[in-house]
């Protein structure tokens, strides 16, 4: 089976990333690409019957083993003043950071 990220690609990716890798490293990673892409190929060709629900998790959890939900509420954390003192610059409860410079790529 032919390679789904070919080297040309490969390195079109690498272009639009703006890597700096070396001929072994990007070797290295194409081909661990191409295997992870092989890897989802034949997890998506397993049969599974129809009505299957999804699971979020891989082992049983039941409900007398696991922990009771708590309740969803949003409470601000305890220490957060004492963190904002540390901070150079706020504005009302926000961290204030300088702009980044940016530069046209090539």
């Amino acid at each position: 089976m032919p390679d789904q990220i070919s080297p040309e690609l490969f390195n079109h990716l690498v272009e639009l990333a703006a890597l700096e890798l070396t001929a072994e490293e990007a070797e290295y990673l194409r081909d661990q690409l191409n295997k992870q892409l092989k890897s989802i190929e034949e997890l998506a060709a397993i049969p599974i019957p129809e009505g299957t629900p999804p699971a979020a998790h891989g082992v049983p959890f039941p409900p007398d083993v696991r922990a009771p939900l708590r309740k969803d509420a949003a409470a601000l954390a305890p220490e957060a003043a004492g963190i904002k003192t540390g901070a150079p610059q706020t504005s009302e409860d926000y961290f204030v950071v300088p702009g980044i410079p940016h530069e046209e790529l090539d």
